[in-house]
């Protein structure tokens, strides 16, 4: 599938992505990295503050859906998620979010991705440019569409 049209389809023509505004990043044979610009709608703890929990696993099931496309080569395949696990390792700061999914396999009907959600690391003396905040895995299912045949 050509990678400008994924990201076209992704960013523009999903109404749910479009409304949150994901960004592809990058685009490669099994592997997204998108991006969630910060918003303040995103809170989801107002008292500490911290990014609200459906937002991450958004995006890590919308990265999962994404990367499992970059490695079918029909366009005119289905992806639909089976199952999502989020594990949040650490309360989501009110800055731009990153997911990375990279698929470990794809069968004929199935497909798992692991996904990686950080945030920029911006405190003074960080080591580290990012810092992870939840890891997914997701299971997805495949469906390639058959052209009609003509009889």
């Amino acid at each position: 599938m050509d990678k400008q049209a994924l990201a076209q389809l992704m960013e523009e023509l999903i109404p749910f992505n479009k409304f949150l505004g994901i960004k592809c990043v990058t685009i490669d044979h099994g592997f997204v990295r998108i991006e969630l610009p910060w918003r303040t709608e995103f809170i989801g703890d107002p008292m500490r503050p911290a990014m609200h929990g459906g937002v991450i696993s958004t995006m890590a099931d919308v990265a999962g859906g994404m990367a499992v496309w970059t490695s079918l080569m029909d366009p005119n395949a289905r992806v639909s998620t089976i199952d999502l696990r989020v594990d949040y390792l650490r309360p989501g700061r009110l800055a731009t979010l990153v997911a990375e999914g990279r698929v470990v396999r794809t069968g004929n009907r199935v497909a798992v991705v692991d996904v990686t959600l950080s945030q920029a690391d911006k405190r003074e003396g960080s080591p580290t440019p990012s810092e992870v905040i939840a890891t997914g895995k997701g299971v997805y299912n495949v469906k390639l569409v058959k052209p009609p045949t003509s009889k």
